[in-house]
């Protein structure tokens, strides 16, 4: 993609506007919080101070609405903090302009390297630094500048106590995210009653697992039906597709397959119940049509074989997630409804205790108890605080993003604060502001806010100014309209970036107002040095990129190392039943999603970069994971028939096992080198098992071999510039 039209991508990318659901609540809420400490403020220590409070309790609401499983009143209270110890430790060096300068540079590559914690933490930090830039201007004193840091902190409280006061929906993001793997699993069997290979996209399983993470203190007040259902739900999907799937599971016409459609569709059906009484806490309904399928027959099985086996345990994990996911009547377990009459109240409680038993007798079952990933906890913040130094810590190499990134945020914030001092302007604290808050690791993401800031800018002073030009307010007016811009950026959040800065555009014109400051010793200035902001933060990253095409191969390469280590992991397992590590093939499930999503990531940013040496064809780049996502849905095929501990192992397999191993390092390295992968030692195990023709082998084992090197095959030809590309099942898409 040539720069033009990267451009031009990026531009309407930027100024987009989305249709999503609103939060009014939330938004009330997060408003009335930046009201009380601004009134409060205001009333007890003049404008000054409730410009600093204000920029608080904004920054802590709005660390409130970002994607994050910890609870609100925590993001609060770590926003409100954070900002608090940046504004003041910014204040004692502000009237030494080399020295503030070194510490801007400094703090700056800091926040930079916080995005390796993850996005909301890197937003926190880079805001931190942006509302520092401001509000080290405002007091006159050390003491000033505690009490503006105590203004600051008191914002974050006071939003954390709204939260616990006022909870909206608690557990809210919990349970969507479980619901929608739910549902995911759900819609996935429909599909598989009429295309047998259907795709599925894990995402919904991934982030239900973030969301399963919690702390000590929350798990002692998680809703039972939050509990264990997540598990049952990774279970089931291989099940389904070995049902669904002609290679392991039943002919694809017959009696057989109809009893295999009639069992997918009650399983479909079946989920959607246990989604909706998850999302909205309300007990399971389920069809007859689908309890009647799933009712176990007695005598005169359809199924025979490995199909009868994986239709038991359908059965049972259905009636375990059924189980599991009975609703308690509320989204808020645990608080008494203030209109349930105390009989009601009593058998709410008993309905609680009778869930919450059924989710631990599901979780003793002996098949939870080998999976210690379904109890997944999540650190507190202080004992975040190591495991965030060592993930900044192993960005600190030149060929990470997130390293370049902070080296970019840094010189350009330096550089911004400079030019803003000495333009002739009044606050030029402006243009290295706009570029912090615009920058991010990626291209398409740092030139599509710069655009959308720049118009949201534009607008939201023009609309501010128009409406002072009519009303003239006065102090208290300019609090009352500023509180009203920042509910309309709370309710619009997620509406696009263009919108917030509309909003946000007019909050800081009537929060400086409110002190003093005349709309025309404001917005001409915030209009040209926004625009000198962005254009040096488009210009950092031309000169010093990060760009992800180069690294394509890199991503396959890493994406195939983890799908030949569950291939691996599941093959180990027939080899040693007993002695294998039980945790092996989940561990090794859970890189090959990991590696996946970040091709997936890679790709798309790839694909909007100026860049023309893609690493990859496109014909590759296309054919490639697919070749990749087979191999993948084979050892999952493989995996819904895992042996217990007792089962007599399958020699073969260990070879098999081996030999995978040795070639997939091998196509790893030949891959990252632009050479194309063989698989020598693999097909060379399979021929000398079949020349073997033991008696006994597991069929599951042998076919699922074959339809390994299919999909080895295929991937090989998909980075052979000069090879064909293959026929047949392995040459189809698959999740």
């Amino acid at each position: 993609m040539s720069w033009l039209h990267a451009l031009k991508h990026t531009a309407r990318s930027g100024l987009k506007v989305e249709r999503q659901r609103l939060d009014p609540l939330v938004a009330v809420r997060a408003a009335v919080g930046l009201a009380l400490v601004v009134g409060a403020a205001l009333y007890l220590f003049g404008p000054a101070v409730a410009a600093s409070s204000a920029f608080g309790a904004f920054q802590a609401a709005l660390a409130t609405f970002q994607r994050s499983w910890r609870t609100r009143p925590v993001l609060a209270l770590a926003s409100g903090a954070s900002l608090a110890v940046t504004t003041f430790v910014g204040y004692l060096t502000g009237a030494h302009p080399a020295l503030f300068v070194s510490l801007l540079a400094v703090w700056t590559f800091l926040a930079g390297l916080t995005w390796a914690v993850g996005p909301t933490a890197g937003m926190i930090a880079s805001s931190n630094v942006a509302i520092m830039l401001v509000t080290v201007t405002l007091p006159t004193s050390v003491g000033a500048a505690a009490q503006h840091a105590g203004m600051i902190m008191v914002g974050g409280i006071v939003q954390a106590v709204l939260i616990v006061l006022f909870p909206v929906r608690r557990w809210g993001a919990q349970r969507d995210a479980l619901a929608d793997a739910l549902a995911a699993e759900a819609d996935y069997a429909r599909r598989l009653r009429h295309d047998p290979v259907a795709p599925f996209d894990p995402e919904p399983l991934m982030n239900a697992r973030s969301a399963a993470a919690i702390t000590p203190r929350q798990a002692r007040r998680r809703p039972a039906e939050l509990h264990g259902a997540r598990g049952l739900a990774e279970r089931i999907r291989p099940v389904l597709a070995s049902l669904a799937d002609p290679a392991l599971g039943v002919p694809a016409e017959g009696e057989q397959r109809a009893r295999v459609r009639e069992l997918l569709a009650a399983a479909g059906s079946t989920l959607d119940a246990a989604a909706r009484a998850v999302r909205h806490g309300e007990p399971v309904t389920m069809s007859p049509a689908a309890r009647a399928v799933l009712a176990v027959p007695k005598e005169g099985a359809v199924l025979t074989g490995p199909a009868r086996r994986a239709e038991s345990r359908l059965i049972s994990l259905l009636r375990d997630v059924i189980e599991t996911a009975q609703g308690t009547g509320t989204t808020d377990a645990g608080r008494t409804t203030p209109d349930r009459s105390p009989t009601e109240d009593t058998a709410y409680r008993t309905a609680r205790r009778l869930a919450l038993g059924a989710a631990r007798r599901v979780a003793r079952r002996p098949e939870h108890r080998a999976d210690p990933h379904d109890h997944l906890h999540r650190p507190t913040v202080p004992g975040l605080i190591p495991v965030a130094l060592r993930a900044m810590r192993a960005e600190l190499r030149r060929d990470s993003p997130v390293f370049r990134h902070a080296v970019r945020v840094a010189v350009v914030a330096a550089t911004g604060y400079a030019v803003g001092a000495s333009l002739p302007l009044g606050h030029g604290y402006w243009a290295p502001m706009a570029s912090v808050m615009v920058m991010r690791p990626d291209f398409s993401q740092t030139y599509s806010r710069a655009v959308a800031r720049f118009g949201g800018t534009l607008l939201g002073v023009a609309l501010a100014t128009g409406l002072v030009q009519l009303t003239h307010p006065d102090t208290r007016l300019s609090a009352a309209l500023a509180v009203g811009c920042a509910f309309l950026m709370f309710l619009l959040l997620r509406t696009g970036y263009a919108v917030t800065q509309v909003c946000v555009s007019g909050y800081v014109v009537f929060l400086l107002g409110m002190g003093g400051l005349q709309w025309t010793q404001t917005v001409p200035e915030r209009v040209v040095l926004t625009l000198a902001g962005g254009l040096l933060a488009m210009l950092a990253y031309a000169v010093y990129p990060a760009w992800e095409t180069p690294r394509l191969r890199t991503r396959l390469a890493d994406w195939l190392i983890a799908d030949g280590r569950y291939a691996t992991a599941v093959l180990q397992r027939y080899a040693d039943p007993a002695g294998a590590p039980r945790d092996a093939v989940r561990e090794a499930l859970l890189a090959t999603r990991e590696a996946r999503v970040a091709w997936q990531d890679a790709l798309e940013r790839a694909a909007n970069e100026p860049v023309r040496h893609r690493g990859l064809s496109r014909t590759a780049a296309d054919d490639a994971p697919h070749a990749l996502a087979q191999l993948a849905r084979v050892a999952m095929l493989m995996e819904a028939h895992l042996p217990a501990r007792d089962t007599t192992p399958v020699p073969a397999a260990a070879a098999l096992a081996e030999a995978l191993r040795t070639d997939v390092e091998a196509a790893a390295r030949a891959v990252r080198e632009r050479r194309t992968p063989r698989w020598d030692a693999f097909r060379a195990a399979l021929d000398a098992w079949d020349a073997q023709d033991a008696a006994g082998d597991d069929k599951v084992v042998r076919k699922g071999a074959g339809l390994l090197l299919e999909a080895l095959d295929e991937l090989a030809h998909a980075l052979d510039a000069e090879g064909p590309r293959p026929q047949g099942s392995a040459a189809r898409t698959a999740a």
